[in-house]
């Protein structure tokens, strides 16, 4: 199975300023940019930068110059405050685009620049939001329903009113509750769907009958559906009770109702069904309903499976 991603940070070490652990900083979109090298010899940082066409390397010159103080957007993304910002500078830890910054007073553009810390990417795009919702069984994972169901738009009416545009990665079936992800970064969304990238999914399935191990063996060499083969990735039998059995199955597929055609037909027809995990992104002890923002290492986690 995938490990979960972790929540509880990692203690901090005594250390001077300069190796201060990053605990709040959020991922960006692209982990990935193309790394350009420093000119030999003994040219100065300003004339480098020029010579690479990276005009945010120029210090601030006065209040003509474009962009934000590179140390305040790193305070505005959490990284740290803007007197340790500067420390992290000084120490050669912050790429903008490649470069390493070693200068105060560079100014950046928060929502083209690439920036990281350590090696990794900082989200500094303030507009980008990432939920997580329980779906409760019977709601639609429609943003709008012209039948007058309940939906996934209902939940967020308020910060669609707000001017946040979110809208749902996927979909689960009216009867299928779980985790369901809300986002405004198209990105991140499309390769989340993309089949390309395999992103496993678990759910829990209550089915019909006492499961054995012929089901776990028939799961996970595969069972031959209508439009295709079907496998799962991992399957393991959790409680048998009264003709009633409580199956967890992990699997990258995306087709519609995958789980439940699979289960029908190896001959377990499902009662209730809930998806309790997205990767690494756990449902955990949300209530049906309830949101909840993703944290830093969940977004981190998610952003490296999909290569950005």
């Amino acid at each position: 199975m995938t490990p979960p991603a972790r929540r509880d940070g990692t203690p901090e070490k005594k250390k001077r300023d300069s190796d201060m652990l990053l605990s709040n900083a959020k991922p960006a979109r692209h982990q990935h940019v193309k790394q350009n090298k420093r000119s030999a010899g003994s040219a100065t940082a300003d004339s480098v930068a020029r010579d690479l066409g990276a005009d945010w390397l120029v210090e601030d010159k006065g209040a003509s110059a474009k962009g934000e103080r590179l140390q305040k957007v790193l305070a505005k993304a959490g990284v740290a405050s803007r007197r340790h910002a500067e420390i992290l500078i000084d120490a050669g830890r912050v790429e903008v685009n490649g470069q390493i910054v070693v200068k105060q007073g560079v100014r950046v553009d928060p929502n083209k620049d690439v920036i990281r810390v350590d090696g990794v990417r900082i989200n500094v795009n303030e507009n980008h939001q990432y939920f997580i919702l329980n779906k409760p069984r019977g709601m639609q994972s429609t943003m709008d329903d012209e039948m007058g169901r309940p939906c996934v738009g209902d939940v967020v009416a308020d910060k669609v009113a707000a001017g946040q545009r979110l809208f749902h990665v996927g979909r689960l079936d009216a009867d299928t509750e779980g985790l369901l992800l809300l986002t405004n970064d198209g990105e991140l969304a499309n390769r989340l769907m993309h089949p390309k990238y395999e992103i496993k999914k678990t759910y829990l399935a209550t089915v019909l009958g006492e499961a054995n191990k012929k089901l776990v063996r028939e799961l996970k060499e595969g069972i031959e559906l209508e439009d295709g083969p079907a496998k799962a990735d991992f399957v393991q039998i959790i409680d048998k009770n009264q003709g009633f059995s409580l199956v967890r199955i992990e699997l990258h597929e995306g087709r519609k109702h995958i789980v439940r055609r699979m289960l029908k037909e190896a001959g377990y027809p499902v009662q209730r069904l809930v998806r309790t995990k997205l990767h690494t992104v756990q449902l955990g002890d949300m209530k049906p309903g309830g949101m909840r923002a993703l944290n830093s290492n969940e977004l981190t986690s998610l952003y490296k499976e999909v290569g950005m």
